[in-house]
């Protein structure tokens, strides 16, 4: 399964770039927005960091609108993905870019039927989110489940992009579903290096190392 952060934070990209694990980023418009500086600017400089697909979102609800600024956003670099709703109008636009040649991520996916569609639409790949479903009582994997039990019936090539993960066994459990890809906050994805066996562990190894250390030091005093 491939890692995405879902951030535009420079700092939080840069950091998951050198560790080595991160394979994309998504970003929407509220991240944009938090980061106070150019859409397009921010957008560019992030494909300066990371190297694998890069997310950007339109802010238009209309498909000839989705249109003009989904093909402006492809021009920009080729690491860029057009991310649309999946609205009536968004799998139109969506349909018409991927002809083109454009991948596209739908986002905003809540049932497998809406996945369904955007397959047929030719999307590269399809944003379920599992944390805003649990977050109404519903369940989020299992949603994701279905997506690539769907998918796999039939043969379709839309990756299933895990979206909204809130803690580390939503990853886990989206790893298990199948999921292509799981997009995650910055503290998801560190969160994801911790264990407190390996933390005790090495305490452990440290403390019997130094304590041979000074054995061997007395020994050779003698």
């Amino acid at each position: 399964m491939k890692i995405f952060l879902d951030t535009a934070d420079l700092n939080e990209i840069r950091k998951g770039a050198a560790l080595g694990s991160v394979d994309g980023i998504t970003t929407n418009p509220s991240l944009i927005a938090k980061q106070g500086r150019d859409f397009k600017e921010m957008i560019m400089e992030i494909t300066t960091i990371i190297d694998g697909p890069i997310s950007a979102e339109v802010t238009t609800l209309t498909k000839e609108e989705m249109l003009r600024d989904g093909r402006e956003y492809a021009k920009w670099q080729k690491n860029i993905v057009v991310k649309l709703p999946t609205t009536r109008e968004g799998v139109e636009a969506c349909k018409i870019l991927s002809d083109e040649g454009i991948r596209i991520n739908m986002t905003l996916c809540f049932s497998p039927m809406q996945a369904l569609l955007v397959a047929k639409a030719g999307a590269w790949c399809v944003s379920p989110f599992v944390g805003r479903l649990d977050d109404i009582s519903s369940d989020g994997v299992e949603l994701v489940s279905q997506i690539v039990h769907i998918y796999q019936n039939y043969d379709y090539k839309t990756q299933v992009l895990a979206a909204s993960m809130r803690t580390p066994l939503h990853v886990l459990q989206c790893a298990l579903a199948g999921a292509h890809i799981a997009t995650m906050p910055f503290k998801v994805f560190d969160a994801l290096y911790d264990h407190p066996l390996t933390d005790k562990g090495l305490k452990n190894f440290l403390a019997d190392w130094e304590k041979a250390k000074k054995d061997m030091a007395k020994s050779k005093g003698k």
